[in-house]
């Protein structure tokens, strides 16, 4: 099954940051994913399938997709 990510979503990496936290949040999807250090506020710009590998959970869930709700 092929993880998938929204905007918002706090995941958990493998390895530590150097500031010491493992938490970082999706701030940005595409061909590459842009995670943002919950610890430092430090930036990365990730290939997916590294992303992908380098994830080992979701923490919390952020802005999924919303149902249409127009009558």
């Amino acid at each position: 099954m092929i993880p998938q990510f929204n905007l918002g979503d706090v995941v958990r990496l493998r390895k530590p940051h150097a500031c010491g936290t493992s938490e970082w949040e999706v701030v940005r999807l595409g061909a590459d994913i842009g995670i943002r250090c919950l610890g430092c506020g430090h930036r990365v710009l990730l290939p997916r399938a590294k992303f992908e590998k380098s994830v080992k959970t979701v923490v919390r869930r952020g802005n999924e997709a919303a149902p249409d709700t127009e009558d």
